[in-house]
């Protein structure tokens, strides 16, 4: 498999590497692709140095599969001239999520829905992926009627220049900021840019993904995301009106046997999921799992992940692990 990874010197892009070779992709030719103002820096894989290219240089070397991490307008310019020269683009950005054309995948829900005419394929967004691979089983079982989630995102999802105003904040040093107010002891309600009805892109994404990827216009779907001061993945509170009632401990395990979602719920041993313990692994974590007293057949849950893994690297890597078993590249 010739892999080639855009925006290899981007925060997600480092992560992608990493992935890559912790699960031992079948990689035969590494191509690692940036800006021009990168072309040309050495990047390290499995102890082997690798020269970036840039774009135009990684299309005409025709890989199999183009894992993209570089922004929704290099997606939107550059994915189909991969596509065209026959590389499958597995996209990281927003830029084609809600395309009526594109697949919006998460491995463990729909990959089977996926064909090798496929050769743009769209990664959901982190906070939505966690998400939807806890609710989807149960609505299956259930059926869901409305969700409403409040987040608690990491500055990862922003990027270094956001790692780095944090550091600058604790260390009292004056830097560049990547949002308009501190983050160092503060929580900011505001992910993304606003949209015209007043919530922010981050919000909407929820709301139009969820949908998408678990194919059902009908699940009401409402969000308030908020970054706060954390380094180890997204939070979120999630309370999940059904059309059928549940028994909790049906529930808990239903997800006990979904693949990629660990369940962490003792209040006993006062066991819950935390960002400090999702870091570096590739698992939705989910716990505080209680009924809503204030409204029939209404769950709360509490389910965290790493950002940088199953909400990007991981969930996009594992997309290209699924068409290479199913020989649809």
């Amino acid at each position: 498999m010739r892999i080639a990874v855009v925006g290899a010197t981007g925060m997600v892009g480092e992560v992608m590497l990493k992935v890559l070779a912790e699960r031992n992709f079948p990689v035969t030719e590494l191509i690692p692709v940036a800006s021009e103002r990168s072309v040309g820096k050495e990047i390290e894989y499995k102890g082997k140095k690798y020269k970036v290219v840039g774009m135009q240089t990684a299309v005409d070397m025709k890989a199999d599969i183009a894992l993209f991490s570089a922004g929704g307008d290099t997606s939107l310019e550059w994915a189909p001239k991969f596509a065209a020269a026959g590389t499958t683009v597995i996209d990281n950005s927003s830029a084609w999520r809600m395309d009526p054309t594109k697949k919006l995948i998460v491995p463990e829900i729909n990959a089977s829905e996926l064909t090798a005419a496929d050769k743009i394929i769209a990664n959901p967004n982190c906070s939505t992926i966690q998400m939807v691979l806890v609710l989807a089983p149960l609505h299956r079982k259930y059926n869901i009627k409305r969700v409403i989630v409040s987040t608690y995102q990491s500055i990862t999802g922003t990027g270094v220049k956001a790692v780095q105003q944090l550091e600058n904040e604790y260390a009292g040093v004056q830097g560049e900021m990547a949002y308009k107010y501190p983050i160092h002891r503060n929580a900011i309600p505001q992910c993304d840019s606003f949209e015209d009805n007043g919530y922010t892109k981050e919000e909407m994404k929820l709301v139009r993904e969820t949908k998408k990827i678990l194919s059902d216009n009908s699940i009401a779907v409402t969000a308030t995301a908020v970054r706060v001061p954390i380094v180890g993945g997204h939070s979120e509170a999630v309370n999940v009106e059904f059309t059928n009632d549940f028994d909790i401990s049906e529930v808990q395990n239903i997800l006990h046997h979904t693949d990629g979602v660990v369940v962490q719920d003792n209040n006993d041993t006062y066991t819950y999921p935390m960002p400090m313990y999702a870091q570096g692994k590739d698992d939705v974590f989910v716990g505080r799992i209680r009924r809503d007293e204030s409204q029939e057949n209404t769950l709360n849950m509490w389910i965290v992940a790493d950002n940088l893994r199953k909400g990007a690297a991981t969930n996009t890597i594992q997309i290209a692990e699924y068409l290479i078993a199913a020989k649809l590249v």
